[in-house]
């Protein structure tokens, strides 16, 4: 994995906009970044970032079935006991999860280490399943990088396979923040996605949605809600004013409830305890553990619930070293071991590795002068060289 500089596009805010992508600049500065790209050997690719994918998913698939019956799991991630069985029954129905994105360390030395995983609300997934392939194709057309170089990226193929078999013959309604410029983009290409799909969609607002006596949803024209796509954390939902009524008579969920526990920084400790050593994850422990002083007071700090690197702080031999400020921290931290990020010139790298329907099938790439990877930190495409 390296760094290169290329040239870029004269016309990308243009082609940016033309593609729907209205956020490829935020408060003034870039987002989306091509005055370079991370070069990969194919080996790497198969051999280090998609095994690994592969393996952890199965990792967090195993907890979560451990979980749903083992109420100790639950307390832990303080998840709220009124869904304790909401998500249970999902899980054992088998309802299907979309799509998921975990953050990674590679590129340092070593094998790929777990950082977190992007569960249940997911975004980028526009700018990594299309925006950069386009670059790739016209990058080569332009001879900006090799005329053989490919990419992996498979994910707009498989999202349009995955609504085909997940959604086929219902109406999917799509909600989030849609004041939001990056959550409605995110809303709207996955929409279209399902559409290519053959899906009957409807777009609105999570405040749209209507409640009613019985406890099911309906949208703003009384439509039932049958089968709902959200762009919204589950730990909002469950103490949101209808939050109460969704284990009466809740539609089909994407993502599902299930994932509730997935999305929960608290799985870094609980997977480090289940799969000690593991090469693939980073020691990790609840804040409360008398085992975080095998971490020798060097550590990431991180809320069960955050985003973006919210309220996230970095600690070494016990002093803090960079904090992001943030809302969150209320239900409490785990301190999971300082990973070794891969640095270009000042730049620090996450990898986002992209599964759809229980496939690895892409990445996504944050760089950032910051260590702990925020809201701001540019998205840089990638090619297989």
């Amino acid at each position: 994995m390296k760094r290169v500089a290329c040239p870029e596009r004269d016309d990308w805010k243009a082609t940016a906009e033309a593609a729907g992508f209205n956020f490829h600049t935020i408060d003034g500065e870039r987002y989306w970044d091509e005055r370079a790209y991370y070069a990969f050997e194919l080996e790497e690719i198969e051999r280090c970032i998609e095994r690994a994918t592969t393996e952890i998913d199965a990792l967090c698939l195993e907890l979560v079935n451990r979980a749903v019956d083992d109420e100790r799991y639950l307390k832990r991630l303080k998840i709220p006991e009124a869904f304790w069985s909401f998500i249970a029954e999902s899980w054992r129905r088998h309802d299907a999860s979309l799509y998921g994105r975990l953050d990674l360390s590679f590129g340092a030395g070593g094998p790929a280490k777990l950082l977190e995983y992007n569960a249940d609300t997911p975004t980028s997934i526009f700018e990594a399943a299309v925006f950069q392939w386009t670059w790739l194709e016209q990058a080569i057309e332009r001879r900006f990088i090799p005329g053989d170089a490919d990419q992996f990226n498979s994910i707009h193929e498989r999202l349009i396979d995955a609504w085909s078999r997940v959604a086929a013959g219902h109406h999917v309604h799509f909600t989030g923040i849609t004041e939001n410029a990056e959550d409605v983009g995110t809303l709207i290409y996955l929409e279209d996605v399902a559409q290519q799909a053959g899906v009957e969609t409807t777009l609105l607002g999570i405040e749209e949605i209507g409640l009613r006596d019985d406890g099911s949803l309906v949208d703003c024209n009384t439509r039932s809600i049958e089968v709902a796509f959200k762009l919204y954390p589950w730990e909002w939902m469950f103490h949101d004013a209808f939050g109460a009524k969704l284990p009466i008579k809740s539609p089909r969920w994407i993502e599902p409830p299930w994932k509730a526990i997935l999305s929960n920084k608290g799985v870094l400790p609980l997977l480090w305890e289940m799969f000690p050593r593991h090469e693939n994850l980073l020691p990790a422990y609840f804040e409360d553990d008398p085992k975080v002083a095998q971490l020798d007071g060097t550590y990431v700090r991180k809320p069960l619930f955050s985003r973006e690197g919210a309220n996230v702080s970095l600690v070494k031999a016990g002093l803090i070293v960079g904090a992001e400020p943030g809302p969150y921290g209320e239900e409490g931290y785990i301190r999971q071991a300082m990973a070794s990020l891969p640095n270009f010139s000042g730049r620090y790298a996450v990898i986002g590795s992209w599964i759809v329907d229980g496939q690895a099938c892409g990445l996504s790439i944050r760089e950032d002068e910051n260590p702990i990877t925020g809201n701001l930190s540019r998205f840089v495409p990638h090619a297989i060289l």
